[in-house]
């Protein structure tokens, strides 16, 4: 257990019950829908083109038809994408676009994850002792 000295990277950070005095960890900015791959590879996919045709998709992201299709329903319940079906010629064609607020998720999620991986955490290397022990020092005979 860390405790918090004068001194130390810590300090005022953690006291007995781990109560933390500084910002929130960016864990709780994670969207929870989109802690699952399929769902943040779909977005992921989404963000950077005007719609997808589903095939796509699913080549993409590499799941089958049905997996894709409760993925993209769970993300359509949240109002995260939009799924539109059409013809071309004779042919059916499902498109999948993400939503404004889907971006917004995707994005936010994405920074998220990014302030995890960016955090300063030089404070919780151990530091060497500046006073060792009496029997580490003593010369051998």
């Amino acid at each position: 257990m860390a405790t918090a000295t004068a001194s130390g990277a810590l300090a005022g950070k953690l006291c007995h019950h781990h109560r933390v005095t500084s910002p929130r960890h960016p864990r709780f900015a994670l969207n929870e829908l989109l802690a699952h791959g399929v769902r943040y590879s779909v977005l992921a996919a989404l963000d950077s083109v005007d719609r997808a045709e589903f095939a796509a998709v699913r080549d993409l992201v590499q799941v089958s038809d049905s997996v894709l299709s409760k993925h993209l329903a769970a993300l359509e319940q949240a109002g995260y994408v939009r799924v539109e079906k059409g013809r071309v010629g004779r042919r059916a064609r499902t498109w999948v676009l993400i939503t404004p607020d889907g971006a917004l998720a995707y994005r936010a999620h994405l920074r998220a994850l990014r302030d995890i991986a960016a955090q300063d955490v030089s404070g919780l290397a151990p530091s060497a002792d500046p006073d060792p022990s009496p029997d580490a020092a003593a010369p051998s005979s």
